[in-house]
């Protein structure tokens, strides 16, 4: 959807006008309601319509009521019944009015779809309490007529004089006594089963005799002779 942007150039204002397409062009042709229907309608302003009741507000023609009888979207003009002139040649035309300087005095609703837009204008232009109220809808409205009160169930059965239901409670399962619980018998270490080994018997060894015992030791202890070499020859001076 097209939609108008602010335009300060007078150039791109004229511009933007010229070349509106049709549906903003309806929009440009609004003109203000009267008081009595602001307050009936609810609405501020309207696009002009054909069979609508006008009234010029400003210019030469100010004051002059009549019906709406032709709209020149293409021009943004409307031409009013009776408002006519007089050319040099003697034939009588309409005078075209810009619809920003008349005020609709009534309003024209044989079309359900300007219904339609008039009540949802309203709607915009209603205060909120009264919002609230004409934003009901139907089906919210016909629940809220008549609803059958709903009384609590205990009260009910006050007035049925009938025996409330008992709820079963479940017994309580027997306790349980707690059971002490047994130490455990200390039980004796178990002594470990040592393997003996049967001993072999050795023969007794034969003692020596001390005299044998001293000729082993000095048989030990003495030291096989070196050689002689001829460097210990020379050092010795043999």
């Amino acid at each position: 959807m097209q939609t108008t942007k602010p335009v300060k150039k007078p150039r791109k204002q004229r511009k933007h006008l010229y070349n509106a397409p049709a549906h903003l062009r309806h929009k440009f042709m609004a003109a203000p309601l009267s008081q009595e229907l602001i307050s009936s309608k609810g609405a501020k302003a309207l696009p002009v319509r054909k069979g609508d009741t006008v009234r010029i507000m400003r210019g030469d023609h100010t004051g002059f009521e009549g019906k709406v009888s032709r709209i020149d979207l293409k021009k943004y003009r409307i031409f009013i019944e009776g408002l006519t002139r007089e050319k040099v040649d003697g034939t009588n035309i309409f005078v075209s009015v810009h619809p920003s300087k008349v005020m609709i005095k009534s309003l024209k609703l044989d079309d359900k779809w300007r219904q339609g837009i008039v009540e949802r204008k309203k709607e915009l232009e209603l205060p909120k309490k009264e919002k609230e109220a004409v934003k009901i809808p139907r089906k919210v409205a016909e629940a809220k007529k008549e609803k059958p009160v709903k009384k609590p169930k205990a009260a009910a059965r006050a007035e049925e004089k009938l025996p409330e239901k008992k709820l079963k409670v479940k017994p309580k399962a027997a306790q349980k006594k707690p059971v002490a619980k047994k130490k455990k018998e200390e039980v004796p270490a178990v002594e470990e089963k040592v393997s003996i080994k049967k001993k072999k018997k050795v023969p007794p060894v034969a003692e020596e005799k001390p005299a044998e015992k001293e000729k082993k030791t000095k048989a030990v202890k003495k030291a096989p002779a070196k050689r002689k070499t001829t460097a210990s020859k020379k050092k010795g001076g043999t």
